[in-house]
């Protein structure tokens, strides 16, 4: 069966939490939170396509929308608002652990050709921007996910390659899977490849042939692989760090 989504919204925290909750019918007790680069926000494609298949093996997916966001409906983030965006996924990630503590159906009655994540795990991930911040806040606290997801992170500005955005990789310890377009205009293959040897954690590289920062998820387009691949990526990566 499939997953129900809902909105989900917590005002008691500041910052607010403001997304889509996916809760499959039958809970495996692991989540994932999936944030937006800077200009989108939690309907972007390729989030959605995300939650579909990781809540279809079971996992409670939360795609939420930035503090940033949630102030102004469209634009990118200005220069003040990186830490109250990450404080925004820090709380995030305290309401799922608080909504996972609460009783879960068995899982049973999955199906599908998924590994069986049954762990208790809580996973964070972000599309550029987003993923830049979610990997800041793991930088600085390294036990408060499981494991990370950064896809098409925004290692320079396009065409500006000395402005390396690499300053806290060597302190993060948390597992990441890295997801990168060939084409990615923020960062070569090549020059993510550099940025992993200065990360202590265990890494991986999932690299999408032809694709873009967009990951081929523009407008209608999308890769139908890709997040299937992707789940298996990260379910691999998680087990080989526990």
């Amino acid at each position: 069966m499939p997953a129900t989504i809902r909105e989900f919204v917590d005002r008691t925290t500041d910052p607010p939490i403001r997304g889509f909750l996916h809760r499959p019918e039958a809970a495996s007790g692991d989540a994932l939170i999936l944030t937006h680069g800077a200009g989108s926000n939690a309907n972007a494609p390729l989030l959605v396509a995300l939650a579909e298949t990781f809540s279809a093996a079971g996992f409670t997916v939360l795609r939420c929308d930035l503090p940033y966001r949630q102030t102004r409906s469209f634009g990118p983030p200005g220069p003040g608002d990186a830490a109250r965006d990450r404080a925004g996924l820090k709380n995030a990630v305290a309401a799922l652990q608080k909504l996972m503590a609460a009783p879960l159906l068995p899982a049973v009655g999955r199906s599908g050709d998924f590994p069986n994540p049954s762990s208790g795990k809580i996973f964070l991930g972000g599309h550029s921007y987003g993923g830049r911040q979610a990997s800041m806040l793991c930088a600085e606290q390294p036990d408060l996910v499981s494991a990370l997801l950064l896809l098409s992170y925004p290692l320079h500005p396009p065409r500006r390659p000395e402005q390396q955005r690499t300053q806290h990789l060597p302190d993060l310890r948390t597992p990441t899977l890295f997801v990168q377009g060939t084409r990615d205009p923020f960062g070569s293959i090549a020059e993510i490849e550099q940025a992993l040897e200065m990360i202590p954690a265990k890494t991986k590289l999932l690299t999408v042939e032809g694709a873009g920062h967009d990951l081929g998820f523009r407008g209608k387009a999308k890769k139908e692989e890709l997040p299937k691949l992707v789940f298996a990526e990260l379910i691999n990566l998680s087990r080989l760090s526990s």
